[in-house]
């Protein structure tokens, strides 16, 4: 009873600190100040009367929902003495091998940096700065060569990482149960069995209406979906954000969707954040940055090419080149196992005072990166906006899916519990596609690695981030990924090599992603 005492204190220690140097801080400061001239408000009374005011006037639920996002995002707090690399991931070997990848991250930047000849940042001439200002909103038009760049690394890369992670404790004697785990992911983690998927999905169940199922036994569709869509408008009056993440499990109206979304993550335009995203578009135009090019050439290879996103190729371009200055995202780097990349001014290696991030924002592309803002332009026209939903989604999410850690929602614990679905629950269908030398894991990485953006539909992919904004989880990509083998499992028996597979597996646009879910979890496995 007292440990639970003193970890709930800590909590609001911790939530008040965050809190105290944001600016709804100081705009409920200014409230509380300004209410003093109020009649109402009387010395006798002043606590509960400025509280009162709090309520009434809607300022009490802007608190509310910036403690619940804090409280969805950070990790719980724990004792004080803990060493912050643990909070960042416990598992040593998890952590050596995040550094080890991060240091091969870096080598490949660096060769390709004194390869081109090209430095880190430099500043834009005057003429450079004037000429990107003016066609800030059609950078798609302009066509660098960017022959000579290279993505830093590809899915592909970090799967192999991630196939070569072992737990040093388990070299010698290692358990039965983990012995006979026959996928690519050999590290003993706790990943959830169907049971338990169930009771964490539950908004998933048959019984349960859904939007993105066409049928339903229970109640006609069109009649639920206009009784959600109310209830969607009533949670959207009141600005509830747990209620908007309870209210998205079950799906978003799509004419909801962006306000439904911006609330759960407790993103309200003000004045001061377009100001703030004006600023970081003034860094763009000043600097340019090696990181730039990467950008540039991702989006080519990636959202160009693709039939429902090339139309966004500026916002791409915008959205990605502020990102890359935006300093406030290495607050994330305390509760990611990752660690911010780190230069030196030129003369100065070695020297600490002389250290930078590098990007600064200290997140470095890879190929595919892109496909993380994409999705998100059918929902927000308005740059800013755009911006800021992008970045919490990546702070949150996001990160978490090429960085090496333990989280049950990072890559890892994902690949593990697709694998584990996989041979539990279609033992044959695994054992067949192993024995061909097509081990599923090599075929869904990139599908995961992506949180399925440019391989489903957008209104799919909509609905599937629907849930993981919802549940506030990733584990629904590896839950889906799994349903899309038993999906295909009677064509996937037939093949008889890697490539063959790949081809069965090769378009996912035409999938309906609630009905495999529901099938998967609640109808066909036991």
């Amino acid at each position: 009873m007292w440990q639970e005492e003193s970890d709930l204190s800590l909590s609001i220690a911790q939530i008040v600190q965050k809190l105290k140097g944001s600016s709804l801080y100081a705009q409920l400061e200014r409230q509380a100040w300004a209410s003093l001239q109020r009649t109402d408000i009387k010395l006798e009374s002043l606590k509960e009367d400025i509280k009162r005011f709090f309520k009434t006037s809607g300022w009490e639920k802007k608190l509310q929902n910036a403690v619940y996002s804090e409280l969805s995002v950070f990790p719980l707090p724990s004792h004080p003495a803990v060493p912050p690399e643990h909070l960042k991931e416990p598992l040593l070997y998890m952590r050596k091998a995040q550094g080890s990848w991060e240091k091969r991250i870096l080598k490949s930047l660096n060769s390709m940096c004194t390869e081109l000849s090209i430095p880190l940042a430099r500043k834009r001439p005057v003429g450079e700065q004037k000429e990107l200002l003016n066609k800030w909103n059609e950078m798609g038009t302009d066509e660098p060569d960017l022959s000579l760049f290279r993505p830093v690394y590809a899915p592909k890369d970090f799967l192999e990482v991630l196939i070569n992670l072992r737990n040093p404790n388990y070299e010698n004697g290692d358990s039965l149960s983990f012995r006979t785990h026959l996928g690519l992911i050999q590290v003993p983690l706790k990943v959830k069995d169907i049971p338990e998927l169930k009771e964490l999905f539950v908004e998933l169940g048959l019984t349960t209406g859904q939007l993105g199922i066409d049928d339903s036994t229970q109640v006609p569709p069109e009649l639920f979906e206009n009784e959600h869509v109310r209830i969607g408008q009533k949670v959207l009056a009141e600005q509830d954000s747990a209620a908007a993440q309870q209210y998205v499990r079950q799906g978003s109206p799509t004419a909801l969707r962006a306000e439904l979304w911006a609330l759960i993550l407790n993103i309200s335009s003000q004045p001061e954040d377009i100001l703030y995203y004006e600023q970081l578009k003034t860094n763009v135009i000043q600097h340019d940055l090696l990181v730039d090019s990467l950008i540039y050439k991702d989006v080519k290879l990636t959202a160009s090419n693709d039939d429902y996103y090339f139309v966004f190729e500026d916002y791409l371009y915008q959205v990605l080149l502020c990102f890359s200055r935006d300093t406030s995202v290495l607050g994330h780097f305390a509760y990611n196992s990752a660690s911010p990349p780190r230069s030196y001014i030129r003369g100065k290696l070695g020297i600490e005072e002389y250290a930078v991030f590098y990007p600064p924002n200290g997140v470095i592309p890879f190929h595919g990166f892109s496909m993380y803002v994409a999705p998100l332009c059918f929902l927000y026209n308005e740059p800013s906006k755009l911006y800021q939903i992008f970045r919490e989604m990546y702070v949150r999410f996001f990160f978490r899916l090429h960085s090496i850690s333990s989280h049950p929602s990072g890559i890892v614990s994902l690949c593990l519990l697709f694998e584990t679905l996989l041979q539990t629950y279609l033992p044959q269908l695994f054992y067949h596609l192993r024995e061909i030398g097509a081990q599923p894991l090599r075929i869904s990485f990139k599908w995961m690695v992506r949180a399925f953006s440019g391989y489903l539909a957008t209104d799919q992919l909509l609905l599937l981030w629907d849930r993981i904004l919802g549940y506030n989880s990733l584990e629904i990509l590896a839950v889906l990924a799994a349903a899309v083998f038993a999906f295909r499992a009677v064509n996937l028996m037939e093949v008889t090599s890697l490539a063959a597979a790949e081809a069965v597996l090769a378009d996912l646009s035409t999938l309906k992603v609630m009905p495999l879910l529901q099938i998967f979890l609640f109808a066909t496995v036991t």
